[in-house]
């Protein structure tokens, strides 16, 4: 599985941006998919989840505010973000939760992480 991860930016408190992953390779094995974002000094944090069967799950400083969703067509998911704060800047991060099988059966998990996107966010 390969994760490209796009549509970060500069945008003013109270915009909005579309983040983009487009998944390649192993898609039937994913299990699940998240945006995470990282702070300069901080710890890298999960922003959104989407499983395989449709769950969503938000952290608390974005929901109401940003929407995690899927295009099965396209193989990509987004992370549309609206009513931008300055303390959304971050590098985001799209991840995929895998498992695979080994010649003899043996399922194997993993986690891939695509390249960052910077946001930033201006007051």
């Amino acid at each position: 599985v390969q994760l490209q991860a796009s549509g970060g930016g500069l945008v003013q408190a109270g915009g909005s941006l579309r983040l983009s992953c487009v998944v390649s390779g192993s898609i039937n094995s994913i299990r699940g998919m998240g945006w995470h974002r990282q702070a300069p000094g901080k710890q890298r944090d999960l922003v959104a989840a989407l499983t395989s069967g449709g769950s969503r799950n938000y952290a608390d400083s974005v929901k109401g505010r940003f929407t995690i969703s899927r295009d099965n067509a396209r193989n990509t998911v987004y992370l549309q973000m609206d009513s931008l704060k300055p303390e959304d800047t971050a590098v985001y991060y799209c991840e995929a939760d895998y498992v695979d099988y080994s010649p003899d059966g043996t399922p194997v998990a993993g986690r891939v992480w695509g390249q960052g996107t910077q946001v930033t966010v201006s007051s």
